[in-house]
């Protein structure tokens, strides 16, 4: 998926649209994962569709939800959901750091000597 450590560096437009992949591709995470919470949060706890984005949205931010369950299956909806936003985040994290490193590492790492052609 990235270049070798034989190979150049990308040149720099490239590495920004690497980037741009990375954070749409974040995006898609993010979005779909808010429209499950507003989903889980509409149907499972019966809130408006605007309260629903309220909390998921606030638990994909990491700040909890703004309305404690009052169902049995809300509050474990609200649970799991919560779970899931933790890895979330974390694999946002890493989807849009893992260029910025690899950046880092292969200017470390590059071998100058002839480049390979594969």
């Amino acid at each position: 998926m990235y270049e070798h450590r034989t190979h150049r560096p990308l040149p720099l437009a490239a590495f920004v649209a690497r980037i741009g992949w990375h954070a749409a591709l974040s995006g898609v995470i993010v979005v779909a994962s808010l429209f499950a919470g507003m989903a889980g949060y509409h149907y499972c706890e019966n809130l408006p569709w605007l309260d629903a984005f309220l909390n998921a949205a606030m638990l994909l931010g990491g700040m909890g939800p703004v309305e404690s369950p009052q169902t049995e299956g809300g509050k474990l909806f609200a649970g799991l959901y919560a779970l899931y936003a933790g890895l979330v985040f974390i694999a946002v994290t890493g989807i849009m750091l893992a260029p910025v490193v690899h950046r880092v590492l292969h200017r470390f790492h590059w071998e100058h000597g002839e480049q390979s052609s594969d």
